[in-house]
């Protein structure tokens, strides 16, 4: 396999040394295959699910550190909005460019390598205090942090589509999601242990708050993120020819429409992948801007809950990180429903099964908005925030967005997997990514943030629901012309060969 150079390319280098993907292996002998195929697939599955919880670790652990640097006075709602934007506009932007060169790289080295350099970036941030000490250097920070967080979803993406055939990735697909939501969580469990230990360490101080912790928030997560890309990159492997084995869809014997072996196994060029199968991929272009407004919700309520529940809905540090972690563990069954209904119910049509379930997103967020605050003078009668119907309310809410909207998160992803060849499905997904992330976290962070001070908290509440609303339209367009698009395939092209 020769790899040349493209000057034209500026991340060209990157495709030298680690990074180069493997070349196919001597088949392996008829009877070693099935046994080998299931050890390997099940090998790679735990590479891509936990390396990507890992990268969670350090995703969203800033949102936990914003209440935090608002209690000590170090910055505003909207200083940390504007600071916000950076993992957004890097994200969105690496998850596109980064996956034109992980669609020609090996999985087993770029997934390890984004992890460790993403640790990193959130080690310093929590242990270094020149890091924190101004909005250029933590933009610049988040911003790093933000594009080495591309680094993770290409490669998984491109790992699922060699490994597993088109009838297994709507189920395959759901439950590796739920990485997203296992590494989520953990965040919130390691400020609650933090919390534990500083009130251990201090028990002078009564009432451990936000600003006590705030370090910690980042520079857990980030050790530990740095630790894990060790034994990611030992248990990954790339392509299942690298490995002695025959193509997925040979293997399962189950071929997407229009498959042809040779067009499907074929090395792309960064132009083919770019002009050929996705800027001119019109279902492509759909989902990418249903994409904004579903991660203007998710990301709206993931950020911005730890500052609202504290300041409107009157929640200690320890009812806003348990809030926090429920509503990425209740992602988790929510995620894997999601998948079944739109692979059983609704026989994989993914934007049928995106709206119903934004529809639903939206009302609890509604509901969240509207649940009345513990009045003032009745806090005083409940001890823990389970004891209080209020704050009980919000976390039954809380956890009820969290269940609903990673689901459409989840479908958008897998929707673009599947409207490109396995080897420009990475840059499908990227493309989405780049609009969810430079529009959508981009508007959840700065968008919000800013809304939140100027109108309050109401008017941070309209603009997720008008997105959720914009979301459900974009949706529904998308299933009538995903409709339409099948129909004019025949029907001999539609069976399987």
């Amino acid at each position: 396999m020769i790899h040349r150079f493209n000057p034209v390319n500026p991340f060209g280098a990157l495709m030298i040394g680690i990074f180069k993907p493997s070349s196919d292996a001597p088949r392996l002998p008829a009877d070693k295959i099935d046994s080998n195929y299931r050890r390997l697939r099940w090998q790679v599955f735990a590479g891509i699910f936990f390396g990507y919880a890992a990268y969670y670790f350090v995703r969203g652990n800033f949102d936990l550190a914003q209440k935090g640097l608002i209690e000590a006075g170090m910055y505003t709602k909207t200083q940390l909005g504007i600071i916000g934007t950076g993992t957004g506009l890097a994200y969105g932007l690496s998850k596109f460019l980064m996956a034109s060169i992980s669609d020609r790289s090996n999985p087993k080295a770029f997934l390890p390598c984004g992890l460790l350099l993403s640790g990193l970036c959130m080690t310093l941030m929590g242990l270094a205090p020149w890091a924190t000490s101004s909005v250029a250097i933590m933009f610049a920070f988040i911003f790093l942090n933000g594009w080495f967080q591309g680094m993770g979803w290409p490669p998984c993406g491109k790992t699922m589509v060699h490994w597993w055939s088109k009838k297994e990735r709507g189920t395959i697909v759901s439950i590796w999601n739920c990485a997203h939501n296992l590494g989520g969580m953990m965040p919130g469990a390691m400020v609650l242990l933090a919390t534990f230990i500083f009130a251990r360490n201090h028990p002078e101080i009564t009432d451990v708050k936000a600003m006590h912790v705030w370090q910690q928030a980042l520079y857990y997560p980030g050790v530990v993120a740095m630790l894990l890309a060790v034994p990611v990159y030992f248990v990954m492997k790339d392509t299942p020819q690298s490995c002695g084995l025959p193509p997925i869809e040979q293997w399962k014997n189950d071929y997407p429409e229009n498959y042809d072996e040779k067009t499907a196994e074929k090395n792309l060029t960064t132009k083919e992948i770019f002009l050929t199968y996705v800027l001119k991929n019109r279902l492509l272009w759909y989902i990418a801007f249903a994409n904004i407004f579903v991660y203007l919700i998710r990301y709206g309520v993931l950020k911005w809950s730890p500052v609202y529940l504290g300041e409107v809905k009157h929640f200690n540090i320890k009812g806003t990180a348990w809030a926090y972690t429920i509503y990425e563990l209740a992602a988790i069954p929510g995620t894997l429903l999601c998948g079944w209904v739109s692979d059983k119910l609704f026989k994989g049509r993914r934007g049928l099964t995106g709206v119903v379930f934004m529809i639903l997103t939206t009302a609890a967020v509604v509901a969240l908005w509207l649940n009345p605050a513990t009045p003032e003078d009745q806090l005083a009668n409940y001890a823990h925030w389970y004891e209080n119907p209020y704050q009980l309310t919000d976390f039954i809410l809380m956890t009820t967005i969290g269940f609903l909207i990673y689901g459409p998160v989840m479908l958008i992803g897998l929707h673009a997997l599947e409207l490109a060849p396995k080897k420009a499905a990475g840059t499908a997904a990227g493309f989405t990514g780049l609009f969810g992330y430079l529009g959508g976290t981009v508007a959840a962070s700065a968008v919000i943030g800013w809304a939140a001070d100027r109108f309050g908290w109401d008017g941070g509440f309209r603009v997720m629901v008008t997105g959720g609303v914009i979301a459900i339209i974009l949706l529904v367009i998308t299933t009538i012309e995903e409709g339409k698009h099948k129909a004019k395939i025949p029907e001999s092209e539609r069976l399987q060969k």
